[in-house]
């Protein structure tokens, strides 16, 4: 019997982390943080000094690795824990650039493919191209949003945590540019899959969403 996929979409700050992980704990299953590999993969190219035009030729040189334990999730560059690094602002502000390279893409997604295949029971997936591209055949595809100001201010308070930049309005401009730049790209764009459940958090808490998106799991399963 092959793992029920789960794959939730959505824009920067919308709470995916949070309720991927808080979903893949409730089922006891696999976890998977797509965008995490990719800013892994950012994380290395600028330690690199390497710009988006030059990384597909030196993409055998970046081994990545990303654990699937939703209760202590982790990724690696060459074996290099690089889980905090991949957080700061300097790789925010470059993924998106990073992740429109075609090769990246072709890259990161057969490793997705593989820890799919690979998944025991299930796998909570969480990205931006996954219900389009990454796994069109899922067992539930969750399209998870929250209005914008709303994702600014949770985002604020997750940098804030970090010992970032924790200002609302810089924060919203950032995420305005991100989402502009995900869903404007000409490879995998960030869009709604047709056959999605969108599920909008504004006025939900994370328990709530959790909640909601376990219980569209288990009617699927």
């Amino acid at each position: 019997m092959s793992a029920v996929i789960v794959a939730i979409d959505g824009p920067s700050g919308s709470g995916k982390s949070s309720v991927s992980k808080g979903v893949a704990s409730r089922l006891r299953y696999e976890y998977l943080d797509t965008g995490a590999m990719y800013r892994a993969l950012t994380w290395w190219a600028l330690d690199k000094h390497l710009s988006p035009d030059q990384v597909a030729d030196r993409l055998d040189e970046c081994a990545i690795m990303s654990g699937t334990d939703p209760e202590a999730p982790f990724v690696t560059v060459n074996a290099i824990d690089v889980s905090e690094a991949i957080r700061t602002p300097e790789v925010t502000a470059a993924v998106s650039a990073y992740s429109a390279v075609p090769q990246v893409r072709t890259m990161l997604v057969e490793m997705q493919r593989e820890a799919a295949a690979n998944a025991g029971s299930g796998l909570v997936a969480e990205g931006r191209d996954l219900g389009t591209v990454v796994f069109p055949d899922a067992t539930l595809k969750v399209y998870l949003t929250a209005d914008v100001e709303a994702r600014a201010q949770r985002r604020a308070a997750e940098n804030a945590q970090r010992g970032q930049d924790a200002d609302v309005a810089d924060t919203h401009e950032s995420l305005a540019a991100r989402d502009a730049a995900d869903s404007g790209r000409a490879v995998s764009p960030l869009q709604v899959a047709d056959d999605a459940v969108q599920v909008d958090a504004t006025f939900m808490t994370l328990p709530e969403v959790i909640d909601h998106v376990t219980a569209l799991v288990q009617e699927r399963v």
